[in-house]
């Protein structure tokens, strides 16, 4: 039967090989985060470290930008600490917003950065629309949302 009708196998596979590739990321907590739940939101890829002293300046403004309504912030370590130490960490930094275990920008093929802090800024849409370089205020960061 699939061989009498090749469009009927081909969108069976195509369904089996879309149903497979969501793209998912581990927070720092273990939990699986799927990225397409963030659809809908602007989502705020921010890169840190603990030696970065404009990255502590930032974090505050970032924890009150994750509290908002349509707004999602994420951290990624830039040092790649794992585990139980990364979580430390976070809580020593006071972080609030959710942090990655794993770093996402291989799987989006974004350049890794090269000067801290650093935000990836994704659209609504899952579209990386910016990235910017050096700590972010709550105030630029909506005004940048409002704009769009």
């Amino acid at each position: 039967m699939f061989l009498k009708y090749p469009g009927i196998l081909l969108a069976a596979a195509m369904l089996l090989i879309t149903g497979c590739s969501q793209t998912e990321f581990e927070k720092a907590n273990g939990e699986p985060l799927a990225w397409e739940s963030l659809r809908g939101d602007w989502v705020f890829v921010n890169y840190w470290a603990e030696w970065c002293k404009p990255c502590l300046e930032e974090i505050p403004e970032l924890n009150e930008l994750d509290e908002a309504d349509n707004i999602t912030v994420l951290g990624v370590n830039f040092d790649g600490v794992q585990g139980q130490s990364l979580l430390n960490l976070g809580q020593k930094m006071g972080i609030e917003f959710t942090i990655l275990a794993e770093d996402p920008a291989p799987a989006f093929n974004w350049k890794l950065p090269v000067a801290l802090p650093a935000t990836f800024i994704v659209n609504p849409a899952g579209e990386l629309v910016e990235t910017r370089f050096g700590p972010q205020t709550e105030q630029e960061l909506r005004e940048m949302v409002r704009s769009q």
